[in-house]
């Protein structure tokens, strides 16, 4: 029963794809998009204005201005849409901003502020802001193309297609809307929050190497070489693990990471260990460490417990008083536990295409893991039976699931929580209700 559920708790299919730093890095960015969009916008316009030309020089070629002076009157009244367009389009813009600036601003104060981030990396929310900019910029370039000739002899082009594809941007740009609405509105709610912060630690989990069965740190011979770290201080964000692999496969040295994925390194700290040789040129381990000012999820594997406790301790203080939130958190940190529970940690070793380590990356550990998600919401759980109970059960559940070898944390934990309700709760009853186990809390 306990191997169904560990499989159960992992990503079902085939193992994503590593993302590079690079690309997550854009992922977290709120600018690229609608960059990208805009640019995207001028160029299918020019494509579109040079059909438009061809359509009215292949209809002069052809002496049908009967045809050109219905296009002509059809030009009048789009221009009149797109000049409407173009002026409401900045104001829907404020509207949306505004919108995204109040939900990121109640989701900081209720929740955590680390959950902002779920906001920047919205695609709905990136999507929108890009739609509706290249839909307005796309309107400023149709107005310059309009021609203000009445003869039809004297037409030398009409926004025929481009009046077409300003009505498209503005179809998408409602579609759009309305799905941003609504996927706001979900991320205002803490349920949806909070499996979004698991659907991302999942991430996280599918994306670390598999074990070969061997020893999990094997032994790599003495420290030739220390890498110190060059840059600014701040936290090692994730490193480059492919480029990596490759120069110490190149050089013939394993390399191992000092701080782990999380940890704040200042200039001057040793970043990487070599084995084996004198270490690699600088040049060759350039751009492989990112360091930023806050963690991301990418390869921290800790990073999604952290804000799952973040919202539980939140949710227990006394200005708001929601135990039922933290039974929510309390329930995704058991389905990340349970899915760690016999996967092998403390490092993760990567390899090259022949199969040998180049590569080791210190990860959290199991004891660690569990005092992440235990320990602070264990001292808030005091005076909130639901949460207790809910606790252990979490614990009784993840003991089923735990190897013998990882049962000591979790016993430790329980036997911690009992002490505690007892010494709080003078009468036998409520000490009782408090120390049974429910999964709901209070069911």
């Amino acid at each position: 029963m306990s191997d169904w559920l560990v499989t159960q708790s992992l990503p079902v299919g085939r193992r994503p794809r590593a993302l590079s730093p690079f690309r997550e890095h854009l992922r977290d960015t709120f600018w690229f998009a609608p960059s990208a969009a805009m640019v995207s916008v001028f160029v299918v316009w020019v494509a579109a204005q040079a059909l438009d030309t061809a359509i009215v020089d292949a209809l002069r070629e052809e002496g049908d201005y009967e045809t050109l002076d219905e296009l002509l009157r059809f030009a009048e009244d789009a221009k009149a849409v797109v000049n409407a367009v173009s002026s409401a389009m900045m104001t829907f813009i404020g509207v949306v901003f505004s919108i995204s600036l109040v939900a990121v601003q109640m989701a900081s104060g209720q929740f955590t502020p680390r959950v902002v981030r779920l906001f920047v990396r919205s695609r709905i929310t990136k999507a929108t802001f890009a739609v509706f900019l290249a839909t307005f910029v796309l309107t400023l370039l149709v107005l310059t193309a309009f021609d203000t000739a009445d003869d039809p002899r004297d037409v030398t082009t009409l926004p025929l297609v481009q009046s077409i594809l300003t009505l498209c941007m503005v179809a998408l740009s409602l579609l759009l809307f309305v799905l941003y609405v609504n996927t706001t509105l979900r991320l205002m709610r803490i349920s949806h929050v909070i499996a979004r912060i698991a659907t991302e630690s999942f991430r996280v989990i599918a994306s670390m190497p598999p074990s070969t069965g061997g020893p999990q740190t094997p032994e790599f011979g003495s420290v030739t070489a220390w890498v110190p770290h060059e840059g600014r201080a701040g936290v090692l964000r994730d490193v480059h693990i492919a480029r990596l692999v490759r120069v110490a496969r190149k050089h013939g040295v394993v390399l191992r990471l000092i701080p782990r994925i999380g940890d704040f390194v200042v200039p001057g700290t040793p970043v990487l260990a070599v084995h084996g040789r004198a270490a690699p040129p600088r040049a060759a381990l350039r751009y492989t460490t990112s360091v930023g000012v806050e963690r991301t999820y990418h390869q921290d594997l800790g990073f999604g417990l952290r804000q799952l406790c973040d919202i539980a301790l939140r949710a227990l203080s006394p200005a708001i008083n929601d135990p039922t939130t933290a039974v929510q958190a309390l329930d995704r940190i058991v389905q990340f536990l349970a899915a760690l529970s016999r996967q092998p940690l403390d490092a993760a070793l990567h390899r090259d295409r022949g199969g040998a380590v180049r590569l080791v990356q210190p990860v959290p550990g199991w004891t660690e893991l569990v005092d992440l998600g235990f320990t602070e919401v264990r001292g808030c759980a005091l005076g909130n039976p639901q949460v207790s109970r809910r606790m252990l059960a979490a614990l009784d559940d993840l003991l089923l699931l735990a190897p013998e070898d990882r049962r000591e944390p979790l016993l430790r934990h329980r036997e911690l929580l009992r002490q505690a309700v007892d010494e709080t709760a003078r009468n036998p009853a409520d000490r009782t209700f408090a120390l049974h186990p429910d999964r709901q809390g209070i069911g």
